[in-house]
């Protein structure tokens, strides 16, 4: 953590994320994503970073999975970034809003082409009668568009974690850790020092 906290979080974020990346961790884009069923319920699960900037930090899915249908109902959502090796931690609030067509479009054909094709073939969430079942529709894919580029399907796509708060954890000795919170408060932040 910067000896003096930075005024803006996104800045702040983009020092740690950088860091997490030249570090030892086996996957520093993995956050969880929490989101809520049209029940109430909250549910948890791993998701990659795949962008972020002032605008916000994105992500991308099948639209027909658990999260994508949680999304579509409550557009809220919840992240947290784990650093182990380092010993930081950060937590995302805000509300969710789709990417663009055209953001969806370049970040699906920058994909390996396999992963494209997996795109096509799983049911994301559904049941699954079994593993030769996800094969066959992988191969099946992969000779739909043999020969030629593979299209982001219309049921896959990203979404976008607009903050309203933004928290900063760092792991301190006699579980004196440092917290910082950042609350988005018209165009700006206020921080905020917290006990750990």
């Amino acid at each position: 953590m910067p000896t003096m906290p930075m005024d803006d979080p996104y800045d702040w974020f983009r020092l740690w994320f950088d860091e997490a990346l030249a570090s030892d961790e086996i996957e520093p884009t993995a956050m969880g994503l929490a989101t809520v069923s049209p029940d109430g319920a909250p549910t948890t699960r791993i998701v990659l970073l795949k962008a972020h900037d002032r605008k916000g930090f994105v992500f991308y899915t099948n639209l027909l999975s658990e999260k994508g249908q949680h999304l579509e109902h409550t557009p809220e959502a919840a992240l947290n970034f784990w650093w182990k090796t380092l010993g930081r931690q950060v937590r995302i609030d805000g509300a969710v809003e789709p990417v663009t067509d055209a953001e969806a479009d370049a970040y699906f054909a920058s994909r390996p082409r396999e992963s494209q094709l997996g795109a096509w073939a799983s049911h994301q969430s559904a049941p699954l009668l079994s593993r030769d079942v996800l094969e066959d529709r992988w191969i099946a894919a992969r000779e739909q568009f043999e020969g030629g580029p593979v299209p982001r399907p219309d049921f896959w796509s990203g979404f976008r974690v607009i903050p309203r708060r933004i928290e900063f954890w760092r792991l301190g000795d006699h579980r004196l850790h440092d917290r910082w919170r950042f609350l988005a408060v018209g165009p700006g932040w206020e921080r905020h020092r917290l006990y750990p």
